[in-house]
Order: C-alpha cells, then structure tokens, then sequence
C-alpha cells in the first residue's frame, strides 16, 4: 500500500470513528445511590453538569429484591457489557438504617456486593454475593484464600468494573469483568484494602478476591481508568493514611505494580473538607476529565464536578452537580440519544 493510499485510509477510518462517535454519544447518565435512602437513583444531561432526575429520584429498582443481604444498595457502579449488549452494574449490599434490626455490630459493616444485569436500564437481574459464606460461593474454591476464616469480614465496599481483554480462564477462554473493591476482615487484617475477582462474561460468576496493593493504610473508593494519552492506568483513591484525600495512582499493568499516590497532585482545594466516592468521565468531544466525589462532611452535603487534564492530573475549578436532589456515590455513563430519549419520559 503506498503512503498516499494509507493516509487516506487513516483518514477515512478516523472520519467514520468520529462520525459513529457523534451518533452514538448524546448525553450522560448519572447512576448512584440516594442520600435519602438505601437505593439505585438516575438522573440524565446533556452537558455533564446540569441533571434532570429519573423517576424523582426514586429507585429505579427494588433494593430488597437484588440485595439479599441487607436490603439495601449503595455505591451504584455501571458500565456497558463489553460485547455491547445490555449494561451491567454493581453495588455494595447493605443497608446502614437497619443496623439494630439486622443485629449488626456497627453501622458501617456489611458482607457482600450484588452484581446486576440488564437490556434495557429499567428490568435487572442479579446474583448476590455473602462473603461471610467463604470460598463456597467462588467459581475456583480451590484456589489459595486470602482469609483463613470468612464468617468474620465485617465489610466488602464499592465495587467497581474494568472489562480485561487479556484475562485467561482456567479453560484458556479469554476476557473477563475485573471487579475491584476494597475489603476488611477485622479479625485478620487492621484496615480495609483493595482486593480483586474477575466475573464470567455471564455476570454471574467470580473468582476469589487477590490482594491489589496494600499501602500500610486504609484504602477506599478505588475509580480505575486506561489513559491513551500515556498508556497507563490511572486510579482514584481514597486514602486515609498519612494525609487523607483523593489521590491518584497510576501502572502499567491493571492487576499490579500500583505506586503509591502521587503526593503533589491531589483533591486539596477542598481544605479540611471530607471527600470520597470519587469517579471520572470524560465529556463528549473532549479529552480532558471530569472528577465527581461527594464532600460528606459538609452539612448540607455537596455534590462535586471538577476538572481535570488529559492526564487526569491538575485538579481544579470545583463546582456543585445541578438538578439532583440528593447525589452521593456514583458513577457516569454516556447515553446515545434513543436511550436519552427513553429515561427522559420518565424524568418528573
């Protein structure tokens, strides 16, 4: 192929990626937990800034039919299936309002995640996992644990998705839903850290947890994304050692060489404030990052969008999301118009 014939080759290719793009890309999608109770809440935009809330803001689904734990589900997470087919979600069952009824021993514990599957954002199936049941409930029970005795985990917290191409199955198959989360077993570890299992391509299997990194600290709230503008991995992280705050980290490699936070280069503008729940998009057309997170300390709480480089690093410019009544932990999905078109008859 001559050099003229692949340029304009390249171009062509480019041209229909672009225009493919501006088909498909038209809105967003806010998928998160209300801050007035133990459920899944959207809300849609066009600009990433200004919502318009599904169904009021009520669930979009029932908690107590999909989290059979608790009854409750926080930290909504949702993405694309990786085939683009249908969508998929996690989130952490529990339900922090029931403590004294479900005889838990603090507010803030709980013991397994739900992972979720639809066609069409509205009808879900689910399977739950209780981590207290140990290495029963994994597809390779076999393999080494990471606990000696899982009746004792007292938290399995926000969950999160990254589709691994790369991943091999014990039958050779290839590519898998890396499920990132940070756990803690007070009876055998001082303080949560990020572990990982990988789902089937069904959704409905998982593998046992393997440690991510362990920092010496408490870690939370993991948001992962793959940069083309430098090739690498790019995490957001709650850290609650040394000096708290949204940091990010970043590898080459998504399961491990996970430096430690860049120290310089963080959520500060905030001041004392107390931040978490952070998670990235990036706007239609643009190759710079939005960065939400909650700032839960503040009463009432706020709800933040700031913006990032190319590189996810710079944070500044912080303003408060519109039109959600009650934001918390979440995450963001690009919708293509009909979709748009379809949660917007029920935005009231």
């Amino acid at each position: 192929m001559t050099h003229k014939i692949l340029l304009t080759a390249v171009a062509s290719l480019l041209f229909a990626v672009q225009t493919e793009a501006k088909t498909k890309d038209y809105g967003y999608l806010y998928c998160h937990m209300s801050d007035r109770g133990q459920w899944t809440a959207y809300a849609i935009s066009r600009d990433g800034y200004h919502y318009e809330e599904v169904l009021g803001g009520e669930p979009v689904m029932d908690p107590k039919e999909h989290a059979r734990i608790e009854g409750g589900q926080r930290d909504a997470y949702i993405c694309r299936a990786a085939d683009g087919k249908g969508y998929l979600m996690v989130t952490t069952d529990m339900n922090n309002a029931m403590t004294k009824a479900l005889g838990k021993q603090n507010d803030w514990d709980n013991y397994g995640i739900d992972l979720l599957r639809s066609d069409d954002l509205l009808h879900w199936t689910s399977v739950t996992f209780d981590y207290r049941r140990g290495t029963s409930i994994f597809s390779d029970p076999e393999s080494p644990s990471v606990y000696r005795d899982w009746s004792t985990i007292n938290r399995v917290w926000a969950p999160q998705i990254f589709w691994d191409a790369d991943y091999v199955w014990p039958d050779g198959s290839r590519g898998g839903y890396m499920i990132y989360y940070s756990m803690w077993n007070r009876a055998e570890e001082q303080y949560d850290r990020m572990y990982y299992s990988y789902a089937d391509r069904s959704f409905t299997r998982l593998t046992q947890p393997r440690l991510l990194f362990d920092w010496g600290y408490a870690t939370i709230d993991a948001d992962i994304n793959y940069l083309p503008s430098d090739g690498l991995y790019h995490m957001l992280i709650k850290k609650e050692g040394g000096k708290p705050g949204i940091y990010t980290a970043t590898s080459r490699h998504l399961t491990s060489g996970w430096g430690e936070p860049v120290e310089d280069d963080y959520v500060s503008f905030e001041g004392k404030k107390k931040c978490e729940g952070s998670s990235a998009f990036q706007l239609i057309g643009d190759s710079t990052w939005r960065v939400v997170y909650i700032q839960y300390s503040d009463r009432p709480k706020h709800y933040r969008i700031c913006e990032a480089d190319a590189h996810l690093r710079n944070f500044r410019n912080p303003v408060d999301i519109q039109g959600v009544a009650a934001p918390q932990h979440g995450s963001f999905m690009r919708l293509t118009k009909r979709e748009y078109k379809r949660l917007k008859k029920l935005v009231r």
